[in-house]
């Protein structure tokens, strides 16, 4: 049989709120009757709810996490971060996702979160986006992660320094035709996709190469859009000796495209990807790696410290990213 407070304040002689505010260590209770009230809870053997304990103190024990998506590898990974930090501190998650910036939800991430969560982590979303300015709106505990704004606290890599890294490693192989694959098409802003075509473009104008809009395809963001892409870079009249792209899940699906054409990354086309996925070492791609577990890691943390102190000044903290040079670059032949 299961122990309740209304068992042990029977037992006691006493009210369930005065055996509540007793086992929480409140204050308006007698130290001999709160004494009483232990020893009763200890021969029953009763412990009080962790979540019961929460909500009568005003917090709920939970926090959010807001994310495009949940399967794709760099949310996933991030994710696991934020799990760890919050297991050890015996906090829930509720997940919430919101899918690609160019499809907006019917509802905002913030009329779900209401009394439900102390705080909100948003992984992989624009800093600016509906769902950051309603939560900011209802003075939400805020912590951000892969993006920026002002005022709250957040945890990012530099993507423009990771793309600079990426594409002047080809430029110092010899490459001066390069192509790019990009993510979305058309009017769709991403910002880290914004900052790493900015690296791409900063590096080949200082080289004084040209920026040839014609070697610049979307891939958005997947394997099968990689594939698609290089199968159009390949179809130019004069196609390029080396692509930079932007996720190396876009650069896997490449791989596909040059073995079905005969060829080879590092061989017949140098191929740098971004990211440091899992499968990156595997296939031996040359990567940008960047620490995603422990971007979640810190996002968490930086969540945990604004629960901690809500009027604290936001921090914004850069981790760095790694050039992983493997078989799939090389000079041009």
């Amino acid at each position: 049989m299961t122990i309740t407070i209304r068992d042990v304040a029977r037992e006691a002689g006493v009210s369930t709120a005065t055996v509540s505010r007793a086992l929480r260590g409140l204050g308006n209770v007698d130290p001999v009757t709160r004494e009483h009230i232990r020893r009763v809870a200890d021969r029953l053997d009763y412990v009080i709810s962790p979540t019961a304990s929460r909500l009568a103190g005003g917090r709920t024990g939970a926090v959010a996490v807001i994310s495009p998506h949940i399967s794709k590898w760099y949310f996933a990974t991030a994710l696991a971060g934020v799990e760890r930090v919050m297991r050890e501190s015996d906090i829930d998650l509720l997940v919430h996702t919101v899918g690609d910036a160019p499809h907006p939800q019917p509802t905002l991430a913030e009329r779900r979160m209401r009394s439900r969560v102390d705080g909100v982590l948003v992984l992989g979303t624009l800093g600016d986006s509906a769902d950051v300015s309603a939560l900011m709106e209802r003075m939400f505990p805020l912590a951000l992660v892969g993006t920026r704004r002002d005022g709250v606290s957040s945890v990012a890599i530099d993507d423009v320094e990771g793309a600079r890294m990426g594409t002047q490693h080809l430029v110092n192989l010899g490459h001066r035709r390069i192509g790019l694959i990009g993510g979305r098409p058309g009017n769709a802003p991403f910002q880290p996709e914004e900052d790493r075509r900015a690296g791409f473009t900063e590096v080949l104008e200082a080289a004084g190469l040209c920026v040839d809009l014609r070697l610049q395809v979307p891939g958005n963001f997947t394997t099968a859009g990689g594939e698609d892409a290089m199968n159009t870079l390949l179809a130019q009249s004069a196609p390029p000796t080396a692509v930079f792209a932007l996720s190396d899940e876009m650069a896997y699906g490449a791989m596909r495209a040059l073995r079905r054409h005969g060829m080879r990354a590092g061989h017949d086309l140098a191929l740098v990807g971004f990211d440091g996925h899992d499968m990156a070492d595997l296939m031996e791609l040359t990567t940008v790696s960047q620490p995603v577990e422990d971007l979640g890691e810190q996002g968490a943390r930086n969540l945990l410290s604004v629960l901690a102190d809500p009027d604290g000044v936001g921090v914004e903290r850069t981790l760095p990213t790694t050039l992983q040079v493997r078989a799939s670059s090389a000079p041009p032949r």
